[in-house]
């Protein structure tokens, strides 16, 4: 292979794996936080997809500007849905362990009413539009500049997320929660605000995420269930409740499935995914990323 044609693959599994890193870091935050295991956060980001389809599409509003949108519009829901469903679970729950079972069957019950809804909506049918897809030329190899756009911008609300987190008051308020529920709650930290406001910006970066795949890629209401699978196996590469760890195993699993289909079959691409999480489970299971 020419150095060209290993740039191309490269980039291609980092812009992947950019996306990976996005989704994956809104689910570790609301796991890692709260202890809710999302399994209906890549529906929330298919309706960032289709919001922004229909804003584009319909609307003429750019999908730039519907970033923001999109990120506002989901956290809003996010609020929403803690307020009337995650926190009532957390006040009938008798312990955490009853707690994290009673989330899991609810985010299963909000998977299919989101995918239901969007399908009312939207219709089952693949959807898309063209947005900058012109070739941009880079080292002797060829990229669409859409695709560059979408790796720039999910590194740099991956990394403002890790910055926000490491540097403000709120940021070190949920990390504090997520070393030491009982410890933070002892020093005062007001669990009751930065629930809410975590799971709904967890909802917000799925947004964002979906938002940026669909001026790439063609969307479907059943495009967000690999999604939620895909986050899973990062947050296990990165270590649950790492947000550094989830950027860089997003960015490792996309170059690896990236490298692994151009040597072998497209088809693989699960038996791969799938067979790095066992391999993960079994032999690092706090995580490749996570210190000793």
């Amino acid at each position: 292979m020419s150095t060209g044609s290993w740039l191309e693959l490269i980039a291609s599994g980092l812009i992947t794996g950019g996306v990976y890193a996005l989704v994956a870091l809104g689910l570790n935050l609301q796991y890692g936080l709260m202890r809710i295991l999302n399994i209906a956060h890549g529906e929330f980001l298919m309706v960032g997809a289709f919001l922004t389809w229909t804003a584009t599409t319909t609307f003429g509003i750019s999908p730039l500007l519907m970033i923001p949108i999109s990120f506002a519009l989901l956290m809003g829901l996010g609020l929403v849905l803690h307020r009337a469903v995650f926190r009532q679970l957390t006040r009938t729950s008798q312990n955490l362990d009853i707690f994290e079972a009673r989330g899991l069957m609810v985010s299963f019950g909000l998977m299919f009413l989101v995918q239901n809804f969007a399908q009312l909506v939207w219709g089952g049918d693949l959807r898309g539009y063209d947005f900058m897809a012109d070739p941009v030329a880079i080292g002797g190899a060829q990229f669409a500049a859409n695709k560059l756009l979408l790796l720039a911008l999910a590194l740099a609300f991956s990394a403002a997320l890790i910055v926000v987190l490491k540097t403000t008051l709120y940021g070190k308020g949920v990390r504090a929660l997520m070393q030491s529920p009982t410890g933070a709650q002892l020093v005062g930290i007001d669990t009751e605000r930065l629930h809410p406001l975590m799971f709904g910006v967890g909802l917000g970066l799925s947004g964002v995420a979906g938002c940026l795949l669909s001026m790439t890629y063609t969307i479907s209401p059943s495009m967000g269930e690999p999604y939620t699978v895909t986050a899973l196996i990062v947050i296990t590469l990165g270590g649950f409740g790492s947000m550094a760890g989830a950027l860089a195993g997003g960015l490792a699993l996309g170059v690896i499935e990236a490298v692994g289909m151009h040597f072998t079959s497209p088809s693989l691409k699960s038996l791969l995914s799938y067979g790095i999480f066992i391999a993960v489970l079994l032999w690092r299971p706090n995580g490749l990323f996570a210190r000793r």
